[in-house]
């Protein structure tokens, strides 16, 4: 009868957990050693509290085991804020309320898309953090907006001007951004709400304005049409005057001959010039 020995046996289970610990081990302090960056993202190192300036792009990377490793997104990104609850960055309604030229109180609804330059990454964590939305992109969009917003009428911002006073907040916007490691791409003001008499008294005024554009076209429309009729009947006038100086009798003996050319049963007969009697062949 064979005897197991224990030793033996515990011995073999002792080496697979020695196996497995040093494999944990590995995994374990061994990812220290590298880093991945997504797509998307820039990763910003630090060693003791002292931030580099070179950053990691996405992608596989080695590294200190000491490094620490921050990432960040260099993707579009957009700040919104707007009037309806919820739809903005902050629960709550987050419009803009602004003064136009008049004094008027009125409160916007806008959308700033941005990226962080992935060159600059470093910066921005070191100077600002990872909050740099509400620390600088929120307070400078609420002061260019109130500053552009007091060089126009309400009823500029409200219709046809709203899309220049966008680019005059990209433009001064950029200006404040761009030194600072963020890059603007778009802004779009998309909302503007007036006190409610004011709204209307605009729309009024706007329906007020395209109606006198219209009867303005209808009227240039009839002007040239007039014109029209008097260049033709003029054309017709100097027709006639010419045609009535040219009937000549004669001229009007041969158009009634070149009327009878097509009809059946017309006879061409001679006649002598000097007294207009019909010529016959042989008298």
């Amino acid at each position: 009868m064979d005897v197991i020995n224990p030793k033996r046996r515990y011995g073999k289970f002792g080496g697979l957990a020695g196996v497995f610990l040093v494999v944990l081990l590995v995994l374990i302090f061994g990812s220290s050693f590298w880093t991945v960056v997504e797509a998307g993202e820039t990763g910003v190192r630090s060693f003791f509290g002292k931030v580099r300036d070179e950053e990691f792009s996405s992608g596989f990377h080695l590294k200190n085991p000491l490094e620490r490793i921050t990432k960040m997104n260099i993707r579009t990104q957009d700040y919104t804020m707007s009037v309806a609850q919820g739809e903005g960055e902050r629960y709550g309604a987050d419009a803009i309320s602004a003064l136009t030229k008049e004094g008027l109180a009125v409160d916007l609804d806008i959308t700033v898309l941005y990226h962080l330059v992935e060159e600059r990454a470093s910066d921005v964590y070191r100077d600002i953090g990872l909050a740099y939305d509400e620390i600088v992109i929120r307070p400078q969009i609420r002061s260019v907006i109130r500053e552009v917003i007091a060089q126009y009428e309400a009823k500029d911002i409200y219709s046809e001007k709203r899309q220049e006073a966008a680019q005059k907040i990209f433009d001064l916007l950029n200006v404040q951004l761009e030194p600072r490691g963020i890059e603007l791409e778009d802004v779009l003001l998309r909302h503007v709400e007036l006190p409610k008499n004011l709204a209307e008294s605009i729309q009024q005024k706007l329906q007020a304005e395209q109606e006198a554009e219209r009867y303005d076209f209808i009227l240039d429309k009839e002007a040239k049409e007039a014109e029209r009729k008097r260049v033709e009947a003029a054309g017709q006038r100097d027709a006639q005057t010419i045609i009535s100086q040219s009937l000549t009798p004669r001229y009007l003996e041969y158009l009634y001959i070149q009327s009878l050319k097509d009809r059946e049963g017309t006879i061409y007969v001679p006649t002598n010039p000097n007294n207009g009697l019909p010529l016959f062949r042989g008298l």
